[in-house]
């Protein structure tokens, strides 16, 4: 049976402006899929390129995502003020051309300077899209963020595959990266004229917040030094979403081929049974959400990554370990939209706040899982290092009750989180 207030919203017939807004929102999912996948697919060629050893390009990865959580931070405080729309007609063309820079970068301290660019674009496009999202969610008055990230995934693998067509073309990275993502931008900018307006964006949140009556009660009016107790539970799924979400990334390859031996065609399968998993659950993560609601998703979603990464761990043969990250890609492509969605709701007031430090734990998450997977392979093997992920995979179960959404009233009045 599904919960009683498991629909954290009320529904709502959306205006033709909304349905504006929710296209718009799609194109920008899209193309920040699209600008991740276009870059990553190409790191090993930009290693060449600039003859970088491994530990080299590590340190030159992790660039990325410590730059990109600066990014969100950056991009909280200033939606706060002028909403996200104008964060991302900025910032996601940005992004776009810092990958194509990349390309161009003739030497290293180049190649860096448009790394940092590019994490400050993802930082702060990840927060921006997602505000943008959470908004578009509320006036619909349904689940409907789980649709974006699906979309998200869609790109990444259109980038994956224009990757593989232009490596068989011959095409330089320049050329590559120009061709995908300088339409790409056009798009973005274009997109931005649609998105919700600052205005726009916050009544959404406090007509929704005043019809709940969130604005008063126990959460109102608290000092903005307890504004991260409610979000710590979506802060620290996130992160651990995102340690097993690398571990697969940047190991599964890795796992594939040196504990289990495969053979070159099979070792890619783990890492595509991964994302074509995440992307199918993604499609349909809306319609589930509204049925059973998000802390019941998210508490199946971490057993079910949980009896993936055992699968990882004890996988005897190849089908059981393709299985196991089949299994992993379930379980974890509901937590990230479902815990944008929560600290949208812990955010009445629309400012974004909530989101871009939630986002933060993004990329926390990500050099977490790379050093201790990374380092615990070194020290006692992948199949001792898979088992990190798979305890912060069930911790997430434990954590999935900070996302039940609450109902307000003058006993039960939802926590503000304020800037």
């Amino acid at each position: 049976m599904p919960l009683e207030d498991a629909a954290p919203l009320e529904n709502t017939a959306p205006t033709s402006r909304d349905r504006q807004a929710r296209l718009a929102t799609f194109a920008v999912f899209f193309v920040q899929g699209l600008t991740f996948a276009t870059l990553l697919t190409q790191v090993a060629a930009l290693q060449k390129k600039h003859g970088l050893s491994d530990g080299e390009l590590t340190i030159l990865l992790l660039v990325v995502p410590l730059i990109a959580g600066a990014g969100s931070a950056l991009a909280g405080a200033a939606a706060s003020r002028w909403g996200s729309r104008l964060i991302l007609r900025l910032v996601q063309p940005l992004a776009c051309a810092a990958v194509v820079l990349a390309g161009l970068a003739p030497n290293v301290p180049m190649l860096v300077a448009a790394n940092v660019l590019f994490g400050l674009g993802l930082g702060g496009v990840d927060a921006g899209m997602n505000m943008q999202g959470v908004a578009v969610e509320r006036e619909y008055g349904r689940a409907v963020l789980t649709g974006f990230h699906a979309l998200w995934s869609v790109a990444a693998v259109v980038g994956a595959l224009w990757a593989s067509a232009a490596a068989t073309l011959g095409l330089g990275l320049p050329v590559t990266f120009a061709v995908a993502l300088v339409p790409a931008a056009a798009v973005a900018v274009f997109s931005s004229l649609w998105l919700y307006r600052p205005e726009e964006e916050h009544r959404a949140a406090s007509v929704r917040a005043e019809g709940a009556g969130a604005g008063t009660g126990a959460g109102a009016g608290r000092p903005a030094g307890a504004a991260w107790r409610p979000i710590i539970p979506l802060c620290l799924a996130m992160a651990f979403l995102y340690v097993g979400d690398s571990s697969v990334s940047n190991f599964g390859t890795v796992f594939m081929d040196k504990v289990l031996h495969a053979s070159a065609t099979v070792v890619p399968l783990a890492l595509g049974a991964y994302q074509l998993t995440t992307f199918l659950v993604r499609v349909g993560g809306d319609l589930a959400v509204r049925r059973w609601g998000p802390a019941a998703i998210v508490r199946a979603g971490g057993a079910v990554a949980t009896l993936g990464f055992v699968a990882v761990v004890a996988a005897p043969t190849v089908p059981l370990a393709i299985a196991g990250f089949a299994l992993t890609g379930i379980g974890l492509s509901v937590v990230a939209p479902q815990s944008f969605s929560a600290a949208g709701r812990l955010d009445p007031a629309g400012t974004g706040v909530a989101i871009a430090r939630v986002n933060m734990f993004n990329y926390v998450g990500f050099i977490v899982g790379a050093a201790l997977v990374g380092g615990l392979a070194d020290a006692s093997g992948f199949r001792v290092a898979f088992a990190a992920p798979l305890v912060l995979a069930a911790a997430i179960i434990l954590l999935a009750r900070g996302f039940q959404p609450r109902t307000a009233g003058p006993a039960t009045a939802t926590t503000v989180v304020t800037p």
